[in-house]
């Protein structure tokens, strides 16, 4: 067998790892909790993430579709623990909530994304809620160095609900 279809063969069966970054309480591990269907963010101390966890689900319950994911702290005392998830992923997805925008630790999210070769998704959480203005979000996002799509850019963004669902199919079909 040639290096090349080995290469190829070996990069089909693995996993793809997904890296949670963004700031304190935009809702990282909600969104990780509805794909789970756990409520591990009601356990956490003050409802905030303290630690980096990982675990791999099969959201399409079809024993083939796997992704793991390393859900990271938000808050800025664990800045250290959000680089390392974000160096060793394939694939980064960058939560910002939709009613507050880009936050501290929004902006080191996306310094480690600039640094990383893994492939960024904007995440536009908490759409559910009123009076949230997405296109405000979608303009400071780019003006911090991420350039989505619809705005001259090519990393995917898209809408989500951590609470409702909303949005979490096709988000798992985008990391697919």
């Amino acid at each position: 067998m040639s290096k090349k279809k080995t290469e190829k063969t070996i990069k089909e069966k693995r996993i793809p790892i997904v890296a949670i970054l963004g700031h304190v309480d935009h809702g990282k591990t909600t969104i990780l909790d509805k794909i789970r269907k756990t409520d591990v963010q009601g356990c956490e101390a003050g409802g905030i993430t303290q630690k980096i966890s990982v675990f791999t689900v099969d959201p399409k319950g079809n024993n083939k579709d796997f992704i793991t994911f390393i859900d990271t702290p938000g808050h800025e005392a664990f800045d250290l623990m959000r680089t390392r998830g974000g160096g060793i992923a394939d694939i980064v997805l960058l939560i910002v909530a939709a009613d507050e925008g880009v936050k501290p630790q929004t902006k080191e999210s996306i310094e480690i994304i600039k640094k990383s070769e893994a492939k960024p998704i904007v995440v536009i959480n908490k759409c559910d809620l009123p009076n949230v203005n997405i296109e405000k979000v979608k303009r400071d996002i780019v003006n911090n160095g991420i350039q989505i799509e619809g705005m001259g850019g090519k990393v995917p963004v898209i809408e989500v609900s951590g609470k409702t669902g909303k949005g979490i199919p096709e988000l798992l079909d985008l990391i697919n």
